[in-house]
């Protein structure tokens, strides 16, 4: 996996994309209060959290395209 050069470095050809997918992801996730701050003091809570997040997201996305 190529790393993602930091902002105001040298663009790589095509890591422009993925920094944006990546920084896309952050967002949506962050918007569940649960993730950005994190009140959980289990690993195993945060992660089940993190991983509804991204169930939702993921059901967001395709009922949106209507898939």
């Amino acid at each position: 996996m190529p790393v993602i050069s930091r902002k105001g470095a040298p663009n790589i050809k095509g890591l422009g994309k993925l920094r944006y997918v990546v920084e896309q992801t952050f967002a949506l996730l962050h918007q569940f209060k649960r993730l950005a701050i994190r009140w959980e003091r289990r690993l195993e809570l945060h992660g089940a959290f993190l991983s509804l997040a991204s169930s939702l997201i993921c059901w967001r996305r395709l009922k949106k395209t209507g898939s």
